[in-house]
């Protein structure tokens, strides 16, 4: 086969990602819908095991059998890029144990409370599967009635794959009783697993009496949702969350009559998160769940309820970085750093989608991770690729504790201020990878500096580095990744 310039990422985004996929029954020796997983969620380099043992004709027939609108998937090319891509096998098997609020989680890995986990039967299969954990979908005492339809996407047209998610869900519609003996038997069912029940009271009572409820089922913590953006009912939710009082009174009448750990979770709807989290702390909490949905509005007529719109909450990876401010802002607060000789932990919310983003987060500070739209888009399965490429990186690193990496990015976060602005790092293009588009080109015209220059004959671009400020805009629209970096120098005077 001729050497191909097949990019593996790119393909693997073109997968459909079936389910019981015809190209893996077909490879008796391999499994190719595993490696395209692989790739798809950031273990490209660890793909190549699953591709490696199929044979040409087994591939050939995969590639006929691949269910597509389009063309099949190019399995042969992806199986020639991401063999010789393949590391060597690491030595040793890592942990990725950790402990959360004095709880010992077998991973950092949580099903966050949401639509992903509403009753017995989603939480024990995400269990079976290797989820560390769940906060199980919030429990009121209220009449929960959801609306039809209740979600929304923003998506690229044609393609099922979105950037971000908006949802009108509310909370658990089961009767309260009903969810914490699910609780109860999920503790007694898997006694290794973490089980966090995520409550909402209306008033001081409904508050302490939900959090026993879940202490009597056997729960390992509770969190208190102080952040859902759609509850029609006044005085619940993000409104409580914006209430440093309530958030105070509340987390204080909690902690004095359970002695299982208090989780409040943080909303975003707000301009400083810490003031809210600091009085979660000086009421007792052991740690924030952050963050929930980002109030938002969609414009696509199919999230209409009966020819009516509200604002409700957005997710997925779009959040990601604001969910990061966020928490960062929390690391770095010094009353949750210890002031008061206790230091309140973090669980984070918000964008994650595979191993990389997982790690961003535990490298700002938090302790474990909750995931809910990935898991909507692509299913509880994505835990294996969690765990696969987490695992895979403490053992490049040579680290052998998932607790050393807590934390180890927050001294690298300065203010505007501190920033280094004598030295300059001017972009490189790699002849060998560039086609020619003049991508680069159009943006560092129109959005840039002026400093690139296209010669129309040859179709090749050149920086000006009289102009260049070393911005990288170019850097970032290069569709071929031509555009590298060359050494940190001192500007000119």
């Amino acid at each position: 086969m001729k050497a191909t310039n097949l990019r593996p990422q790119v393909e693997a985004m073109r997968c459909l990602l079936c389910m019981d996929a015809p190209c893996s029954k077909i490879c008796k020796n391999g499994d190719p819908a595993r490696a395209i997983r692989a790739i798809r969620f950031g273990n490209e380099q660890l793909a190549g095991q699953w591709l490696a043992p199929c044979t040409d004709a087994e591939l050939a027939a995969a590639e006929q059998a691949c269910i597509h609108y389009d063309r099949p998937i190019r399995l042969r090319e992806l199986r020639e890029q991401v063999v010789a891509a393949a590391p060597s096998p690491q030595p040793k098997a890592v942990s990725l144990a950790i402990d959360f609020c004095g709880i010992h989680c077998e991973n950092p890995f949580f099903l966050a409370s949401s639509a992903v986990c509403t009753n017995y039967e989603m939480v024990a299969r995400a269990f079976d599967m290797g989820w560390g954990g769940v906060f199980y979908k919030t429990i009121c005492m209220e009449d929960i009635r959801e609306v039809s339809p209740r979600f929304d996407a923003c998506q690229e047209s044609g393609t099922s794959d979105f950037s971000a998610f908006r949802n009108m869900e509310q909370l658990s519609e089961n009767p309260h009783e009903v969810d914490f003996d699910i609780l109860r038997r999920l503790k007694q069912n898997y006694p290794t697993k973490v089980v966090i029940a995520s409550v909402m009271g209306k008033y001081e009572e409904q508050w302490i009496q939900l959090a026993k409820m879940a202490e009597e089922a056997g729960c390992d913590a509770v969190e208190l949702n102080f952040s859902c953006p759609q509850m029609r009912l006044t005085g619940m939710g993000s409104d409580v969350g914006q209430d440093t009082e309530l958030v105070l009174f509340y987390t204080e009448y909690v902690k004095r009559n359970v002695s299982i750990p208090v989780i409040p979770k943080m909303t975003p709807n707000i301009t400083r998160i810490e003031r809210p989290a600091m009085a979660a702390f000086l009421a007792g909490a052991d740690a924030v769940s952050a963050i929930n949905t980002i109030k938002s509005v969609t414009m696509n007529s199919r999230s209409e309820v009966s020819g009516r719109k509200i604002i409700s909450g957005l997710s997925g990876r779009a959040v990601k970085p604001i969910a990061q401010r966020y928490i960062l802002e929390l690391a770095m607060s010094p009353i949750l750093k210890g002031f008061l000789d206790k230091k309140m932990e973090l669980s984070g919310i918000g964008g994650i989608e595979n191993w990389r983003d997982a790690l961003e987060y535990i490298q700002l500070g938090c302790r474990n991770v909750q995931v809910c739209t990935a898991v909507m888009q692509y299913g509880y399965r994505i835990i294996d690729d969690l765990i696969l490429g987490l695992g895979n990186y403490l053992a490049e690193r040579g680290v052998s504790s998932l607790e050393s990496l807590v934390g180890e990015e927050v001294p690298n976060f300065v203010t505007p201020s501190d920033l280094d602005r004598d030295t300059i790092v001017y972009p490189k293009i790699d002849r060998e990878r560039c086609i020619g588009c003049g991508r680069c080109y159009t943006s560092c015209m129109d959005g840039g500096h002026q400093a690139i220059a296209f010669d129309p004959a040859t179709r090749q671009p050149r920086i000006v580095g009289t102009k260049c400020v070393g911005c990288h805009l170019c850097r970032l629209v290069c569709p071929t990744g031509a555009i590298g970096v060359t050494k940190r120098i001192p500007k000119k005077k």
